[in-house]
């Protein structure tokens, strides 16, 4: 896995951007198609697939339950 996606869940960053989840989303992307940016024939999945990785991070962050917090969520 692409070491520079830093852990996104408390209690090792104390809030959550929405920047933060783009970021990691678009570097594991990145590293599963092996493009940096792909081609312009390529653009319209590369970015959906950045969308739903974004989707599915929130999702997954506003559901896990951090131990001694009360409820679930984002910061």
């Amino acid at each position: 896995m692409c070491r520079s996606i830093k852990t996104l869940r408390e209690p090792y960053v104390p809030v959550v951007t929405e920047e933060d989840v783009r970021a990691a989303a678009l570097q594991y992307v990145r590293k599963i198609s092996g493009f940096r940016a792909p081609a312009a024939h390529n653009a319209e999945a590369f970015h959906a697939a950045v969308d739903a990785v974004v989707a599915a991070t929130a999702t997954l962050l506003d559901q896990l339950v951090v131990r001694g917090r009360s409820t679930p969520g984002r910061g």
